[in-house]
């Protein structure tokens, strides 16, 4: 049975058969006057029939919609098939005449309805290819978000735990030490006290003694008492010893408040960042992804291909040299835009070059053999300063103003995300360390300091970078390891070397999520891959580096590479 006009959607998959009577086969095309579908063979015959050769019968999908048939509620014998333009309502031929419709103008309703028909097919196509696509994308997009909030908050609630038992902690040695402090105290007090009650008592044995001698004295029982007695005005009663009032201790009751209290057990704040808006494509680029274009496809295949190929090469290639004038040696290099490098040494030179080796500008530094700085999106220079514990700027008319004050902790290493702008601060107290991630603006939003179980991930994290899929990967020096994190601060893996120590240093990522690590102890590079698993050792003296301690990778994929011992960076092809 051949399915009803009202049936067949407009996007239909089904299988449609011809409407002519015991024919099965697929309709393919419909008679705009019969209203019917039918297929090849039935259409030539309904074109070849003398009552229906004039007839227009077109392909399926081009066919006019058949009007649902009602009468005329003012003319029952008559149906509906106009519609009035100028009071845009369905009428018959014969309500024309009335007075109601006297000198108006009228279109065949069929005619109306096919043109609409044709605008919400168009619309049906939009929704399907465009809109729903990507509201279903931004549901994906929130789903992501929810997870990624849970997270994070999931490790701002560890992270107060650990506080709080770290500070427990402390209160409790606190209170220990002052309570063997008043013990220490009470016993100087009673040995004071004992000391003045042992003199008090030899006073008073000493007036027993001289009482009986009185009495003694009061009845001599021969002349040599009568000649005592004469000369007891020799007898003298000593004065009552002097003693004094102990002072006691006083306990002064601290001063505190619920909001120092709350300093100390740190608190959540939300950043005052107007939530950005979800980036919705653009009608015509969705249509794009959805029908591209045979060039389109091309350049897509040609890009993939060229992320799909890029891999490691058989062998470093030096690309060229560059000679730093000012430093003593290139403990961590800043690439900027135009050609522009930041180079530091060890004794806190920081100097700008171009790529001919010309000294743009030198800044004296309290920074050493740390990742101390790094160029942002706009292309100015921000630099940690330990000793004032704040992060200074560098606009790029080389203007310097202090930017962030990080408290009481000692920033050494900082990174500008190339992802979103975020920096990134490897920080350090007396104690323990921390990453801490600000927004452009320097406001803070993210602290990283323990791990899933509340512990203390960081000791001396003086080299950080971020990877392509937003770990933070940190070179800790005491640690004598490489600590990565996910963006939401969950410690993911921590990479301690091959067969011997690890000292790292100089720290990047790659476009293929690769991990660089320089280390101090086998005078190498370590490769890693993105999830921590060491891959090969680069940068050794046959490929013409003695003692890589700094490196980065430019926008071309070239390893750029500072050693300690010399003014010189080297840029090699690794990825081909």
């Amino acid at each position: 049975m051949a399915l009803s006009e009202s049936q067949i959607p407009s996007d239909a998959q089904h299988y449609l058969v011809c409407a002519t009577e015991d024919c099965k086969r697929n309709c393919q095309f419909y008679c705009n006057d019969c209203h019917q579908p039918m297929c090849e063979q039935c259409r030539d015959g309904h074109q070849k029939y003398k009552k229906t050769q004039n007839h227009e019968v077109v392909p399926y999908k081009l066919r006019k919609r058949q009007l649902p048939v009602e009468k005329c509620k003012i003319h029952p014998t008559k149906e509906i098939d106009l519609l009035c333009g100028e009071c845009q309502i369905p009428i018959c031929s014969k309500c024309t005449g009335t007075k109601e419709h006297r000198g108006h103008w009228f279109t065949n309703l069929e005619m109306v309805f096919a043109e609409k028909v044709s605008i919400y097919n168009k619309e049906i196509a939009n929704i399907r290819s465009y809109f729903e696509p990507t509201s279903q994308d931004l549901k994906k997009e929130i789903a992501g978000d929810v997870t990624e909030i849970k997270k994070v908050m999931e490790s701002i609630r560890t992270s107060m735990k650990a506080e709080a038992e770290s500070v427990k902690k402390l209160v409790d040695t606190l209170t220990s030490d002052n309570i063997e402090q008043v013990h220490k105290l009470e016993q100087s007090l009673l040995q004071t006290l004992n000391g003045q009650n042992q003199q008090i008592d030899d006073y008073i044995n000493s007036l027993n003694d001289l009482v009986k001698t009185f009495y003694g004295y009061l009845s001599p029982s021969n002349i040599e008492q009568l000649t005592f007695a004469l000369k007891s005005e020799n007898l003298v009663i000593r004065p009552i010893p002097e003693t004094s009032k102990p002072v006691p201790p006083i306990f002064t009751v601290g001063q505190y408040s619920q909001e120092d209290v709350a300093k100390l057990l740190g608190k959540i704040t939300v950043p005052n960042t107007k939530p950005e808006n979800r980036k919705i494509k653009p009608m015509e680029t969705a249509s794009t992804q959805l029908k591209p274009t045979g060039k389109q496809r091309k350049q897509d295949r040609e890009k993939s291909d060229v992320k799909q190929t890029l891999c490691m090469s058989s062998s470093v290639t030096k690309v060229r040299k560059y000679t730093v004038p000012g430093v003593d040696g290139v403990f961590h290099i800043s690439l900027g835009k135009s050609d522009r490098l930041w180079v530091s040494d060890v004794y806190g030179n920081l100097v700008q070059t171009d790529l001919q080796g010309n000294q743009l500008q030198k800044i004296q530094t309290n920074g050493g053999s740390d990742g101390y700085h790094t160029v942002t999106q706009d292309g100015g220079l921000i630099y940690t300063d330990r000793e004032n514990k704040v992060i200074n700027k560098i606009t790029p008319d080389n203007t310097i103003t202090e930017f962030i004050k990080t408290g009481n902790w000692e920033p050494l290493s900082i990174h500008s995300s190339h992802i979103n702008g975020d920096i990134l601060v490897g920080m350090k107290t007396d104690e323990e360390g921390k990453v801490t991630r600000y927004n452009k603006t320097g406001t803070e939003i993210q602290n990283i300091q323990r791990d899933n179980k509340g512990q203390p991930l960081y000791k001396y994290p003086h080299y950080i970078t971020e990877n392509i899929n937003g770990d933070v990967c940190v070179s800790d020096i005491d640690k004598h390891a490489v600590l990565v994190v996910d963006k939401s601060g969950q410690h993911r893996f921590s990479y301690t070397g091959q067969r011997s120590r690890l000292d790292p240093f100089g720290i990047c990522t790659d476009v293929l999520g690769h991990i660089l690590v320089c280390d101090e102890i086998s005078e190498k590079a370590h490769l890693l891959n993105r999830d921590g698993q060491f891959l090969s050792l680069l940068l050794t003296p046959q490929q013409g580096v003695d003692y890589p301690y700094s490196v980065c990778v430019d926008g071309e994929n070239n390893l750029w590479v500072g050693e300690w011992d010399t003014n010189t960076v080297t840029v090699y092809k690794y990825l081909q």
